[in-house]
């Protein structure tokens, strides 16, 4: 990290402002050789006027910020220039100082470089994307929280009862001669691993509305063709976005759209209507439609009021019955011919813009989503952080399962230390470098 890196942190098009970022030891003084004033004799965190130079040649009329290390998003020396939003312009900018000797940053490299200079942890880093991404009210809370270092702060308490454990067993062994400090058994050990796992499981429980906050719903619309997919989708998204006609197999491929309920983004997805059928183009949209079945967190099958359920309808519907499903009957305008056997069903009609309110309540009962709360903000919505809370758990039903065979409490040490490493690559605290680069290749350019 001892070059000095450069990239534009705005989205390049035309626009009112681009932002490009420097950061590095010598920030202030290669950007001090493009612009009109003398940057070396700012004061740190100052906005000062100025023109960008190219040998004498006004480039930009801009604004330049200063912020010195260590008080800086990297610790290091950070300047931000402020110039016109134009394509041109900003390149043009870059492009100099690159020539002066700055080094084009590699996607996330700012944050990593925070990261590894102690100005943030790894759940802070994954804060700054998920900020960055979040579309709603309650997501942006979400990642705020693990901005602000709360999700982290959950993650240290747990580290510090596993050193204070295993602190104790240490000065057992080692000075045998302590009689003021009290000796632990593994009888001691075992209600206070039971709080941490506790404390583990309501995480690990948290992570499903997390998740729901951070990533929406991943909502799929499935029955044969005709049954009115199409134009529900339509309804959900108060849009036109799918091509609805009286001929059945008009959708052949998927229609994606977003709509937000409390809050919550529903990620719907209209599929082809499922039919077996000799047409090679409809049978690859049939094929794409049973493995998003599997895929998908809600399914919504639409089924026709006016029409007799047939065979194929009701092998699909024992294949969903495992998964979080409504059932939909469409066209309740029409004479009912339609019998259904102890199932709960929506009834509504599209044609009369019926019934989609009560579709959206019963979704929002599903998944409890008038209930999701991120007032508590001690979520971790990270499925790697998960992950590693899912292989601390099994250590720890290890450790149970030794400690119910009177293992030797040195040895019994040992996985308490794994627990207690596992935690900390949560955090950062011990990490490898494979890791780092999967990480904060997902960021953009200049973050």
């Amino acid at each position: 990290m001892e070059d000095t890196i450069v990239a534009i942190s705005t989205t390049l098009g035309v626009g009112a402002i681009s932002i490009i970022r420097v950061s590095g030891s010598e920030a202030i003084d290669l950007v001090n050789k493009i612009t009109k004033t003398d940057l070396t004799k700012k004061q740190t965190h100052t906005i000062n006027y100025d023109y960008i130079l190219d040998n004498n040649k006004k480039i930009d009329e801009v604004m330049v910020s200063i912020m010195k290390a260590p008080k800086s998003f990297t610790k290091e020396d950070v300047v931000e220039i402020n110039c016109h939003g134009g394509i041109a312009t900003t390149n043009k900018i870059l492009e100099l100082l690159i020539e002066k000797g700055c080094r084009l940053a590699e996607p996330g490299e700012f944050t990593k470089r925070a990261f590894l200079n102690g100005r943030i942890d790894l759940v802070e880093a994954e804060g700054v994307m998920d900020v960055i991404s979040a579309k709603t009210e309650k997501s942006l809370s979400l990642a705020l929280s693990s901005l602000n270092g709360e999700s982290s702060k959950l993650i240290r308490e747990l580290r510090e009862e596993l050193i204070s454990i295993i602190s104790n067993i240490e000065v057992n062994i080692d000075y045998p001669e302590y009689y003021d400090i009290k000796e632990i058994c593994n009888k001691d050990i075992l209600p206070k691993l039971n709080n941490i796992e506790k404390q583990i499981n309501d995480i690990i429980v948290n992570y499903k509305d997390a998740s729901i906050i951070k990533d929406g719903i991943k909502t799929i619309i499935i029955g044969k063709p005709n049954v009115g997919k199409s134009s529900l989708l339509n309804k959900l998204l108060s849009e036109e976005k799918a091509i609805v006609t009286d001929i059945p197999g008009t959708t052949r491929d998927i229609v994606e759209g977003e709509i937000y309920i409390d809050g919550i983004k529903l990620n719907i997805i209209d599929t082809a209507g499922i039919r077996k059928t000799n047409d090679i183009i409809e049978n690859i949209g049939v094929e794409k439609s049973l493995k998003l079945i599997d895929e998908a967190e809600l399914i919504i099958f639409v089924l026709n009021n006016n029409e007799i359920i047939t065979k194929e309808e009701q092998e699909l519907l024992n294949k969903i019955k495992n998964k979080n499903y409504i059932v939909v009957i469409n066209k309740d305008d029409l004479e009912k011919k339609l019998s259904l056997k102890e199932e709960k069903a929506i009834y509504i009609s599209t044609v009369e813009n019926r019934g989609i309110k009560e579709l959206k309540n019963e979704i929002k009962k599903m998944f409890n989503l008038d209930k999701i709360d991120t007032k508590d903000m001690t979520y971790i919505s990270s499925s790697r952080s998960i992950g590693i809370l899912k292989e601390t758990n099994s250590i720890i039903n290890q450790i149970k399962e030794a400690i119910n065979n009177n293992m030797p409490i040195d040895m019994i040490e040992i996985d308490l230390k794994q627990i207690w490493n596992k935690l900390g690559e949560i955090i950062g605290e011990t990490y490898d470098e494979e890791l780092l680069d999967q990480l904060f290749s997902r960021f953009c350019l200049g973050k």
